[in-house]
């Protein structure tokens, strides 16, 4: 069996198509991070520079969240145990924030520290 030129133009096509496919898929994500809330109601998504006051509804009531200097916390819940409260604040992409009881989900995305180390490294 013989290639003929329509065969060279197609594995020429097949290879950028996969050359095309590492670089999108390597490529650092674009833009600056934002936090990403999920709740029975839906999704929301709002930038995490901008400093605001969230009541997100869920199951079990309002979930308040915070966004303020670069990060986000759930400030206050109406379930039982309030480990999403104690949790804290995040503020790099890829960290996250539940409250299970209600759920809602709070998560950072976008461009960030990536091949960092930390606790979860070991």
């Amino acid at each position: 069996m013989r290639l003929r030129p329509l065969d060279f133009v197609a594995l020429l096509a097949a290879a950028a198509a996969v050359a095309m496919a590492c670089v999108s898929a390597y490529s650092p994500k674009g833009g600056e991070p934002f936090v990403v809330v999920t709740a029975p109601g839906g999704e929301w998504i709002y930038p995490l520079g901008e400093d605001r006051e969230l009541e997100i509804e869920g199951s079990l009531g309002a979930t308040r969240i915070c966004i303020s200097g670069g990060s986000v916390r759930i400030e206050s819940s109406p379930c039982p145990n309030q480990t999403c409260v104690a949790a804290g604040a995040v503020s790099v992409p890829g960290q996250w924030l539940a409250c299970l009881p209600n759920e809602v989900f709070v998560r950072i995305e976008g461009r960030g520290a990536e091949g960092g180390v930390d606790a979860g490294s070991f």
